[in-house]
């Protein structure tokens, strides 16, 4: 009899803004939740979920986002009048406060303790500046071949 193969997934996550941070976050807790060996690669502005330094300050660009729902209608061009970015950001924590849903800090910290393996891109921090000592705790690096050892034996790979 043949040994089942473990169900893993992995995701990409490339976006750092705060609507943008939720998905892989969520995705990740729920399949470890369901015994799946997950693994987020964060690439580009995606490790600005992982850095400590801007994790639990990502914002929300109204503008060129025209699904974001608005307490009044109001055109998409109005998204770049200054303070609109602080607008929309607010009203998402409001409407994620409403729910009881955690913040970001509080959904990396979860995948973390859920063993959820977390790598930062490589190329992204030499790029940017960014150091292994501006990442949380627990956060890995790597580069492509990394991501990809883990993505070849997975069940489910996402870009989100």
């Amino acid at each position: 009899m043949s040994e089942e193969k473990p169900k893993r997934m992995s995701i990409i996550a490339s976006k750092g803004a705060l609507d943008m941070a939720y998905p892989p976050l969520v995705l990740a807790s729920t399949a470890a939740a369901m015994d799946v060996e997950t693994m987020i690669f964060f690439t580009f502005y995606g490790v600005d979920i992982v850095n400590k330094h801007k994790y639990a300050n990502l914002k929300v660009a109204p503008i060129a986002n025209p699904a974001m729902p608005s307490p009044v209608p109001m055109p998409n061009i109005l998204g770049m009048l200054p303070g609109m970015t602080a607008l929309g950001t607010m009203m998402m924590k409001s409407m994620m406060g409403k729910i009881n849903w955690p913040s970001i800090p509080e959904m990396v910290e979860m995948c973390l303790e859920m063993d959820v393996k977390m790598v930062a891109c490589t190329p992204t921090l030499e790029m940017t500046g960014v150091t292994q000592a501006d990442l949380i705790e627990g956060v890995e690096v790597g580069g492509a071949a990394d991501y990809l050892d883990f993505a070849l034996d997975g069940n489910i790979n996402l870009f989100v």
